[in-house]
């Protein structure tokens, strides 16, 4: 254990107000890769770029080819959680964790059984006719060809944050407040490229802000630890 990772293994044991924010790089230990990453979507081939294809007006425009895209990448449903989705839901059952938040869609921080999740970017397990408003599972999209439809002949949309689309207010709110009354806040496995996302951690008011991987340099972290976050969460 390096003196860093025994720093923070303090830290969490000494604190009952701890906060996650966590993006694509939480994930990419359970094998759901990461847009920008030398094996991520955003390298591979497809008729236009990835950014292009996720946001509101490709949707409107060719939603065809946004469903194929969609279901071809976004979907990762035999993923399971790794040590660190694992390793907070345990420090939220023990009383240490107030939150999870992420921007990741995949369900993985529920499926390994944290309760507080914020999810700035939406959930591809939720789904809605945006016609009559009806809710779909996620099978509703994976089964369907070509557009999903709803018996009452709406689109089926993923109930996911698109480019060009804003944040949730009341997850906006939460996440802010949240991070604002953090004693320990642990930012893992996001680059904090992508806002308003990114700009959350400026309301943290704290003297404990944990970076793991080599992800948000230059936040002015009080502890940096560069190993894979599933690693470190493992040893905590």
């Amino acid at each position: 254990m390096t003196e860093a990772v025994r720093t923070l293994k303090d830290w969490v044991a000494q604190s009952g107000n701890i906060v996650f924010f966590g993006g694509a790089g939480v994930s990419t230990e359970s094998g759901i890769p990461d847009f920008r990453s030398t094996d991520g979507l955003y390298n591979q081939e497809y008729d236009y770029p990835p950014e292009t294809i996720l946001s509101h007006s490709f949707y409107e425009s060719s939603p065809e080819e946004f469903f194929r895209f969609y279901r071809n990448k976004m979907l990762y449903l035999e993923a399971q959680p790794n040590a660190a989705h694992k390793k907070l839901a345990e420090w939220e059952a023990a009383g240490k964790l107030r939150a999870v938040i992420t921007q990741n869609i995949d369900g993985l921080h529920q499926k390994a059984g944290s309760q507080n999740v914020l999810e700035l970017h939406g959930s591809v397990l939720r789904n809605y006719c945006v016609k009559c408003g009806a809710f779909h599972g996620v099978e509703a999209v994976q089964g369907s060809h070509g557009v999903p439809r709803c018996r009452c002949g709406g689109i089926i949309k993923p109930d996911v944050v698109l480019y060009e689309e804003g944040l949730n207010e009341d997850v906006l709110a939460k996440s802010i407040s949240a991070i604002r009354n953090a004693d320990v806040l642990i930012i893992g496995g996001t680059s904090l490229t992508v806002y308003p996302a990114a700009g959350l951690v400026q309301y943290y008011r704290g003297n404990k802000l944990v970076v793991i991987n080599k992800t948000a340099l230059g936040t002015g972290a009080d502890l940096s630890i560069t190993e894979p976050i599933g690693q470190v969460m493992a040893q905590i």
